[in-house]
Formats: C-alpha cells, structure tokens, sequence
C-alpha cells in the first residue's frame, strides 16, 4: 500500500508561480515512477509530468513544457510540480501518482498503481 498526499495548491494570478509537493509513504520510494496529472472541471484527466525512479529522466506534456519543472527527493520520499508562467488553462485539481510496476517514464494512467487525493490550483485572469 502506498499513501500520497498532495500539497502547495491555492489561488494564483496569470503569469505567477506555485509549487505542489507530495509525500509518499509505505513502500521504498525509489522502487517507483512517479507521475503529476491534472482534471479540469467537465474534462478527463490529462497527463502533465512523468520522473523516472531516480529523478534522471522527466517527460511533460507539450501544454506544460518549459513553464513546469518535476522533481523528486527520494530521501524525503517527495515529488515536486514547480509551475511558472502559469495560465487560467492550467486551472485545475492537480493529482500525483506511483506506478509500482515501472521505475521508467509513466505516461498512461492505467500504468499507475496509486493516487493521491488532488490539491486545487486556480489561476485567475
């Protein structure tokens, strides 16, 4: 069992900056991938950022690219979501997710195993 809890969320205006943390425990950590996704209200849940076991490797959606940084401290059993520049677009509850089965890039949802409960960014116009 793996426990994920978001955190950093909150109300920012176009073109500011917040970053979301969340905190793993209950296996080891560095075992895993580690994913961020994202659902706006009346929309399906989207991919943002993948990070591979050891932080060396990250991948993003074309929407996020040069604006979000992902990164991970797997001696504090933490992932990050650094978003700059960011737009009213970029509205949504914000998830993070660990994929048991791989320790590379995690793309599709269906290939991670646990999800957090979702912190909420808005970001006004």
């Amino acid at each position: 069992q793996v426990l994920l809890v978001e955190s950093g969320g909150g109300l920012v205006q176009t073109g500011g900056s917040l970053r979301l943390s969340c905190a793993a425990s209950g296996r080891t950590f560095s075992n895993y991938a580690m994913g961020w996704f994202r659902q706006a209200p009346g929309k399906e849940r989207e991919f943002v950022a993948a990070i591979n076991w050891s932080g060396g490797l990250t991948y993003y959606a074309d929407s996020v690219k040069g604006r979000f940084t992902v990164s991970r401290d797997n001696a504090r059993n933490l992932v990050y979501l650094q978003m700059n520049s960011l737009k009213p677009e970029d509205t949504a509850v914000y998830y993070c997710a660990a994929s048991l089965l791989r320790r590379d890039l995690v793309v599709a949802s269906t290939d991670y195993s646990y999800w957090g409960q979702g912190t909420q960014v808005t970001v006004s116009s």
